[in-house]
């Protein structure tokens, strides 16, 4: 098992630090979750127009920012100076508007916080290669997990960071479901409890990952009833955007 896996069970992670209490993928969002005790943090890069690797979910400016245009279609200079918190709506209005949250780098965020392990999803095509790089430019490939909606692209970071672990690409969990020792360069499957009706989350597929040595982290739980039954049924992390509540339940449990 790879090291990132081993600093606490069960894994608490703070989706994108969190997009409810904070802007998310912000330093005020990831310096929140390091408030709340959090050693793990599930965050989203890009790569910028002129090869920076940024923090930031979208693949789009619009929803997240008061810029505009794709982020793979601008650069860094004009990233750096939009409003991250422009569009965050607590139940109090637009309170971070216009306070200088800005887009980080992932060198920023990795430094800020160097005793912090962060869950990297690659958010575009044909990146793997440079986030490979970054990550060992940075020294982190014992602080990151990278995955990804997209096989191609797990499959391509593997190839450039065979050190570095990695969560499973679709095809995998797939595979996985219907195995009774998954195989594969997966380190974990990060996935859903379940999609649509056909549950992914059982008793089974936990036991055929154990006996395999790799983790089951499900995402994005934010209902301590939910929290509480997944990890009554044995699963080793819980990927969530209320930390706060989480941090509960596993204080309950102790």
């Amino acid at each position: 098992m790879k090291r990132f896996l081993t600093h606490e069970y069960p894994i608490r992670f703070a989706h994108r630090g969190s997009r409810v209490l904070w802007p998310e993928n912000t330093m005020v969002a990831f310096q929140g979750a390091v408030d709340l005790g959090y050693r793990y943090i599930e965050t989203d890069v890009h790569v910028s127009r002129d090869d920076h690797v940024i923090v930031f979910h979208d693949d789009s400016l619009e929803g997240l920012t008061d810029g505009i245009g794709k982020v793979a279609d601008r650069d860094w200079d004009y990233l750096r100076r939009l409003d991250a918190a422009s569009r965050f709506r607590p139940v109090d209005g637009l309170p971070l508007r216009g306070t200088g949250v800005a887009i980080p780098l992932l060198e920023e965020v990795v430094s800020t916080f160097p005793n912090v392990m962060f869950n990297i999803d690659l958010k575009q095509d044909g990146i793997a290669r440079r986030v490979a790089d970054e990550v060992r430019r940075l020294g982190i490939a014992d602080r990151v997990l990278i995955g990804s909606f997209h096989g191609r692209r797990i499959r391509a970071f593997r190839r450039a960071a065979p050190d570095v672990a990695t969560s499973a690409g679709p095809i995998e969990v797939a595979r996985a479901l219907t195995s009774q020792r998954p195989s594969g360069g997966a380190d974990a499957f990060q996935v859903p409890e379940r999609v649509g009706p056909i549950p992914i989350v059982t008793s089974r597929f936990i036991d055929a990952a154990r006996i395999a040595d790799k983790q089951i982290h499900v995402w994005t739980v934010n209902d301590p009833v939910d929290m509480r039954r997944l990890l009554d049924l044995g699963v080793d992390g819980i990927i969530t955007d209320r930390p706060d509540l989480l941090n509960d339940v596993v204080r309950g449990r102790e």
